[in-house]
């Protein structure tokens, strides 16, 4: 298989850094799509690249197709939209596919690839935006294993770390853990954070306390600076968190399982969104659990 041209379906602020640590890595970046035309237009004379017109388009001009786009209908969109999708003429082309969506999604789209002769890698992410500009993204990756072995080139430049999880859906599962364990943590490292603040308690001394504890996680490392001085600039938006908590509540909805935390979790960021700060870092979680920081506001904090 060859990786000679490659196409970015998705250039928000994963995807295009991705588009330039590729470029830089030596990879021909040929063709760019985004719903939002301009950001497309902008993103292909950067990389000296086709703004396609259509989804068809970035098929036929690539060897490789790698989406990043936001959730299931957007991931259904591109592949399954009847006037134009990129399964058009698709034979013989990998697509690797990077949003964090449902498993089933994956599996059918997997499906379908094979049906018209093509081939997908899921790789959902689990990584920040910084990351993806200097290619140390930690992949989850699920497919043909075989397939996973012939796109190490790509996967390589774009990550420190891979892991082959199994048949596709198995990374997308995987994925929806992180997210939901991440996002619990999130939200309880706030109300810790918030109930420290109401005590009179320093919040340095807390996070140092934090540290070397039980209380220690990675989101403290990442997240508890920011929420102590209220500075929530998205990596991972609330949004996200919301649609990636529902994700795996319905996992565990379809096994039968109970997950309070998960589902109190989700709770907490979609009152983030109808209070018009679901745009925020999920860091911003902490607008609702510190006393002085009014969460009937409906304006991001200045």
């Amino acid at each position: 298989m060859t990786f000679q041209k490659i196409g970015i379906v998705g250039v928000g602020r994963m995807g295009s850094n991705m588009a330039r640590r590729l470029r830089e890595q030596g990879f021909s970046i040929v063709a760019v799509y985004d719903a939002h035309t301009a950001l497309a237009q902008e993103m292909a004379r950067e990389l000296s690249a086709t703004a396609c017109q259509s989804l068809s388009e970035v098929t036929h001009r690539s060897d490789v197709i790698i989406t990043v786009v936001t959730d299931d209908a957007a991931m259904r969109f591109i592949f399954h939209n009847p006037d134009d999708h990129l399964f058009m003429n698709a034979a013989g082309k990998l697509f690797i596919n990077c949003a964090t969506i449902s498993p089933e999604v994956h599996i059918a789209l997997h499906a379908q690839a094979l049906k018209v002769g093509a081939n997908t890698l899921e790789c959902p992410m689990a990584s920040s935006i910084s990351q993806a500009r200097t290619g140390t993204l930690y992949l989850m990756c699920a497919g043909d294993e075989s397939v996973y072995q012939e796109a190490q080139p790509i996967l390589k430049a774009l990550s420190a770390s891979s892991i082959y999880t199994g048949p596709p859906g198995t990374a997308a599962q995987l994925k929806a853990l992180v997210n939901m364990v991440m996002n619990i943590n999130t939200a309880g490292l706030a109300e810790g954070l918030g109930l420290a603040h109401a005590l009179g308690l320093d919040l340095n001394l807390v996070r140092q306390v934090f540290s070397q504890t039980g209380a220690n996680s990675r989101v403290l490392e990442t997240d508890g600076e920011d929420m102590q001085n209220r500075e929530h600039d998205t990596y991972f938006s609330a949004a996200h968190a919301a649609k990636d908590s529902g994700i795996a509540l319905a996992l565990g909805q379809a096994y039968g399982l109970n997950l309070p935390l998960a589902a109190a979790t989700k709770q907490q960021y979609e009152r983030m969104m109808a209070l018009g700060l679901g745009d925020l870092d999920k860091s911003g979680v902490s607008e609702l659990t510190f006393r002085d920081r009014l969460p009937e506001r409906t304006q991001a904090p200045a």
